[in-house]
């Protein structure tokens, strides 16, 4: 019997977007203290804002971390599956499914 719910490790399975994949933020995303040159809280990134995977990495061997490139804000940020979601994958408009 565990006193928690147990969390998914996501490394199980392959990682939920690829390099080059567009994708728009779910959430908005303060800075933790993690990135450079910007006061802590600052908004870095807001729901909606639009970018692409650039690489995939690994936090704790649990869980994948995508570096987004947000060309609009011009920087990088380090982000979770659950606050992304893919544009490549929406049907186009004028083409529903």
């Amino acid at each position: 019997m565990g006193l928690g719910r147990e969390e998914e490790i996501e490394t199980r399975g392959p990682p939920a977007f690829r390099p080059g994949t567009k994708v728009r933020a779910t959430r908005y995303v303060k800075n933790d203290g993690t990135f450079a040159g910007r006061d802590v809280g600052d908004i870095l990134v807001r729901k909606g804002d639009e970018g692409y995977i650039r690489d995939v990495g690994m936090f704790l061997q649990r869980y994948y971390i995508y570096a987004v490139e947000f060309i609009d804000r011009g920087i990088v940020v380090g982000m979770r599956r659950r606050e992304l979601i893919s544009l490549d994958d929406l049907p186009k408009e004028g083409h529903g499914r």
